[in-house]
């Protein structure tokens, strides 16, 4: 069985495929079919939900309610989602996309079936811009604290400090928004970052961010992905074209087309536990 080839990195939402595999998983139901436009979950950091829509044959509608990883050893063995007991790509596996289904399968969907693929387009680009909303939000703080370090932590990809590489340890991305978590412990101060500073001056960075981020809208600057091949393993990458640089992250997610997508990006940082930032993005959609 080949691995699954995607389409949605160019932003498909609707696609034809092969069923290849039915089976059942801790997950629920389990359809793979060779190729699909279906952004799933990653099982290792599931920051942006999978996709969810409907399988057509027949003229009949599955619904799907969301795509997940899955992948299969050499030996023959099917693993869904968390189950999968190794990292990403990892050799001696066959990576694929899996999309549940709620219920029994159809017997109209058996491997070897033609389908067509629909992905729930106002879903996808909800969470495209909150994907899109978390690197832009990540980016404005990273330079909002960049005067906090005492010691090169590494550039981000603008060149500034990477407080979030050093930081982040949870992202969760939702439609037109995320929270992501940051642990200011022990371990940061001595990477040189001061945290004592930030906290009082936690107001200010928020500001400094939300300003940075309003003007990065305004310049409707252009956003895509970049990817080295066809597969659900293929490496992609995110590109913006922001006034201050080309922003280009590694990145399994999907984005929008343009900045002139939102009305607005906005956040809220959160320092209630002095070792945890929280940071909550909000992104408005243009009318």
């Amino acid at each position: 069985m080949p691995a699954t080839l995607v389409t949605f990195a160019d932003g498909s939402v609707i696609g034809e495929g092969i069923v290849t595999r039915v089976d059942s998983s801790s997950e629920g139901a389990i359809v793979v079919v060779d190729a699909t436009p279906f952004h799933p979950v990653d099982h290792t950091w599931p920051d942006q939900p999978g996709d969810s829509g409907a399988l057509v044959v027949g003229g009949a509608q599955v619904a799907v309610a969301e795509a997940l990883m899955a992948a299969i050893s050499d030996e023959g063995d099917f693993a869904v989602g968390t189950d999968i007991p190794v990292k990403r790509g990892a050799e001696g596996w066959t990576w694929l996309v899996g999309h549940r289904v709620d219920g029994d399968v159809p017997s109209t969907l058996a491997a070897g079936t033609a389908v067509r693929l629909e992905v729930d387009a106002a879903h996808r680009a909800g969470l495209s811009r909150g994907h899109t909303a978390c690197h832009l939000a990540s980016l404005a703080l990273d330079l909002a604290v960049a005067d906090l370090w005492r010691k090169d932590p590494g550039a981000d990809a603008l060149g500034n400090p990477d407080f979030e590489a050093r930081a982040n340890q949870s992202s969760r991305i939702h439609e037109d928004g995320s929270v992501d978590e940051y642990r200011l412990g022990k371990s940061l101060r001595r990477a040189g970052f001061d945290t004592e500073t930030f906290a009082a001056t936690l107001a200010e960075r928020e500001a400094t961010i939300n300003a940075q981020l309003s003007a990065w809208v305004a310049s409707a600057a252009t956003s895509r992905i970049v990817t080295e091949g066809p597969t659900i393993v293929d490496r992609r990458r995110w590109h913006c074209a922001l006034p201050d640089g080309e922003a280009v992250i590694l990145c399994g997610g999907t984005h929008v087309a343009s900045l002139a997508e939102f009305h607005s990006i906005s956040v809220a940082l959160d320092l209630s536990d002095p070792q945890l930032l929280v940071m909550t993005t909000t992104a408005t959609p243009a009318a």
